[in-house]
């Protein structure tokens, strides 16, 4: 039997050595099999002895290795068939197990897999982080579409009509799956800051686009476990998920009140948090499969209803926590419209990235309406608070019983105006509108409601008698020179882009 053990191993580890490996017997595409490098001849016979052809990276999984030629696995047959026989089941699973392990070691090294703990992958660098969550894709496509199911494979035929094939399968197969979940176990379980969403999402995808694979592959009573521990870590992948978007609302609750935006532009923290969701959204479906074990209304935005997708009602509660983080802003600013310049900003930079995405298909066209009026009640405010003042001096008093008394008035008046105005105009030339459309709108609203009035003041000034004369001296502006300034407003340049 020892010598038997002995002429098993020794099949299992040579067998490769003169049979050029080839698909099965199926109509699949030969695969790109790697070679060393030209300046690898110096390779000592030991180390050639011991190579294992591995697959180059590769899109089309739908191929099978068969890393042993049909005679040896013939005579594998025989030998198992016999130590089976005698008794001796599990020392001829260890000897094929151990061999075969050292074949998948091999193909994990060279897929650029490394063997890493939990605490490893803590430790690192994201960026480094992210390129070893890019080499994991692959190998464990690799690992669950090509290697296992070729294990799978030699292993019925070598053990065919005897026990140990489940058994060797598994002891070949775990420590590979156990690494290669384990990384995957390290991702969920680590930093959730909101920039590793997008990676986590791609582990997440990947795991779960494999489970059919994991289902396929471990079908078997001594793999069970690893069956399970999969689906343990998916669902802990998606946790992760949701833990990521808990740490996203944190980050918008704790951005602190500072000094505010210089001319009411763009707040960075609008940009940050609309840019993630815009981006977020492009999984959407993966998100809503995350979400949909997770409804809570506790958030209770009015606009948001019960038939709600549960990402809706995440995506909604975040906007809701971003608008009242913007509200709390905009009380730094002294002047009201000022106040009302910076909502008007943010909001319609908001309602504009809502409305050309995915973000815009969850949250609904009512949420687009509502929040679209309140960026008209902030314009709305905007002329209340600068211009009112300006438009109640250009109002004219008809009752004035004394023209010398009128035109007094009225030269008090259009001194008012010249101060009002060149102090609005000197203030708000610095202000901000990040959007042309919008700014375009302000100058526009403001003109057509101070013009028609100033128009009609001048006119009035020019009929009073020892005033109209000599009006000219005392009018500082023209209809067209009040246009003129206006159209200067909100030159300001540190809103931000886009």
């Amino acid at each position: 039997m020892f010598r038997l053990e002995d002429e098993f191993r020794t099949l299992v580890e040579r067998g490769a050595e003169s049979f050029d490996l080839t698909l099965s017997e199926s109509t699949h595409p030969h695969p790109d099999y790697s070679d060393y490098d030209d300046d690898d001849d110096d390779v000592s016979a030991d180390e050639d002895e011991n190579f294992i052809p591995v697959a180059q990276q590769i899109t089309d999984y739908d191929i099978v290795i068969d890393a042993l030629p049909a005679g040896t696995i013939g005579d594998l047959h025989a030998i198992a068939k016999r130590m089976v026989a005698a008794g001796y089941v599990k020392e001829c699973s260890h000897a094929y197990s151990a061999c075969r392990r050292e074949f998948l070691d091999e193909s994990f090294s060279r897929l650029g897999l490394q063997k890493l703990s939990i605490d490893d992958v803590h430790r690192m660098q994201w960026t480094q982080l992210e390129d070893e969550i890019e080499k994991w894709m692959k190998a464990i496509n690799v690992a669950l579409r090509i290697l296992f199911p070729s294990e799978r494979r030699l292993c019925d035929r070598i053990f065919l009509g005897f026990s140990p094939a489940d058994l060797s399968f598994m002891e070949v197969c775990r420590g590979s799956t156990i690494q290669l979940l384990n990384f995957a176990d390290a991702v969920a379980i680590g930093s959730r800051a909101p920039e590793r969403l997008f990676k986590v999402l791609d582990v997440y995808e990947t795991l779960r686009d494999l489970m059919p694979e994991f289902e396929l592959n471990f079908s078997d009573q001594y793999c069970s476990s690893l069956r399970n521990e999969a689906l343990t870590i998916w669902k802990r992948l998606g946790e992760a998920i949701r833990g990521i978007f808990m740490e996203l609302e944190n980050l918008i609750r704790r951005d602190p009140v500072k000094a505010a935006v210089p001319g009411g532009g763009l707040h960075p923290i609008t940009r940050y948090v609309m840019n993630y969701l815009r981006a977020a959204c492009r999984s959407r479906r993966t998100l809503e499969q995350v979400f949909e074990e997770s409804i809570d209304y506790r958030k209770g935005d009015d606009q948001v209803l019960s038939s709600s997708s549960s990402l809706a009602v995440q995506m909604a509660w975040i906007m809701e926590l971003l608008e009242s983080n913007l509200e709390a802003k905009s009380k730094i600013y002294r002047d009201s419209a000022l106040c009302s310049v910076f909502m008007m900003n943010n909001g319609k930079y908001i309602v504009q990235k809502v409305k050309d995405n995915e973000l815009g298909t969850l949250l609904g066209e009512d949420w687009i309406r509502k929040h679209t009026a309140k960026l008209r009640q902030y314009h709305v405010n905007y002329q209340r608070s600068s211009w009112s003042k300006v438009l109640g001096v250009l109002k004219v008093d008809n009752n004035s019983t004394s023209p010398s008394g009128a035109s007094k008035s009225l030269r008090e008046k259009l001194k008012l105006f010249n101060s009002y105005f060149e102090d609005i105009c000197r203030t708000q030339s610095s202000w901000v509108i990040f959007d042309d459309q919008l700014r375009d709108e302000l100058r526009s609203s403001v003109s057509g409601s101070l013009s028609p009035a100033y128009r009609n003041f001048v006119a009035t000034l020019q009929t009073v008698p020892d005033f109209g004369k000599n009006a000219d001296r005392y009018i500082r502006y023209s209809v067209d020179g009040v246009e003129a300034r206006i159209s200067e407003l909100f030159q300001g340049t540190s809103g931000g882009k886009r």
